[in-house]
């Protein structure tokens, strides 16, 4: 028999927010005053090696978020051009504002169905929450977005130690929630009660299905569906995918009535 979803848990970045500005723009924006104007095309491209980079160097933000955004900014400006001397004089400063930036909705946009959907779930009594590998910022830019109260817990990896795909993160959020539930004298949930929602098919898809979640790969047509562009049909084909969240809110009425 098909178990009862009582929880959805959700991605963040190009799952329910996107950067309102392409990321390597606002980078621009912010560099201009104090290291001059930089190629955009040369900004895009150091911002992903930097980004990549430390991503495999320091995961999980081990030596603190604002060290390690401060590595990807000084990176990203010397692989685009800037000159050390003027950078090293400025960096802190640059890196306080693009922290400021990407904390509030000056940074980032809740995608349309976004808040929409997490407030269907809730009217449906599903539990609803976010599993993200950001740093605590997170909390922040969701307030700031206005995203519903009925969120019920927010989890970020730098604060947990772990990242997607590891189970443990999901891991996590389920049990924080079910702290949550307990105070109510509610059954616990299980992780086969369970979804989640994100567009990345190693961290979000295959993540979740490890910690024996039922999962949903977003595929968002058009240019802020970044990682559809980069998981090709093929590779997708034994995958259960939505191309926006109200496909979800279908999904889920389906499992209903299959239970």
């Amino acid at each position: 028999m098909f178990p009862a979803i009582r929880l959805v848990t959700f991605d963040a970045l190009y799952t329910i927010i996107v950067p309102r500005l392409p990321i390597h723009v606002q980078y621009s924006q912010t560099f201009a005053p104090y290291i001059g104007v930089l190629d955009p095309e040369s900004l895009r491209q150091s911002f992903r090696v930097a980004f990549s980079s430390l991503e495999s160097e320091q995961p999980v933000y081990s030596k603190g978020s604002r060290t390690w955004w401060s590595e990807v900014v000084r990176r990203t400006a010397l692989g685009a051009g800037a000159d050390p001397k003027v950078l090293g004089e400025s960096l802190p400063e640059i890196v306080s504002r693009l922290m400021a930036r990407f904390s509030t909705k000056e940074g980032y946009r809740a995608f349309d169905d976004a808040i929409p959907c997490m407030r269907c779930l809730a009217e449906m009594n599903i539990m609803t929450a976010v599993v993200s590998n950001a740093d605590s910022r997170l909390r922040a830019v969701l307030r700031d977005l206005d995203f519903p109260s009925s969120l019920d817990t927010i989890v970020v990896s730098e604060e947990e130690g772990f990242e997607k795909p590891s189970p443990e993160i999901f891991f996590r959020a389920i049990t924080q929630v079910n702290r949550k539930i307990k105070r109510q004298d509610m059954i616990p949930i299980k992780p086969e009660e369970c979804l989640h929602v994100g567009d990345e098919l190693e961290s979000d898809y295959n993540g979740a299905v490890a910690a024996r979640m039922n999962a949903l790969l977003l595929r968002r047509p058009g240019p802020d569906g970044q990682q559809a562009h980069r998981h090709p049909q093929g590779q997708v084909d034994a995958v259960q995918t939505v191309k926006d969240l109200g496909e979800v809110i279908h999904w889920m009425r389906a499992s209903k009535a299959r239970q």
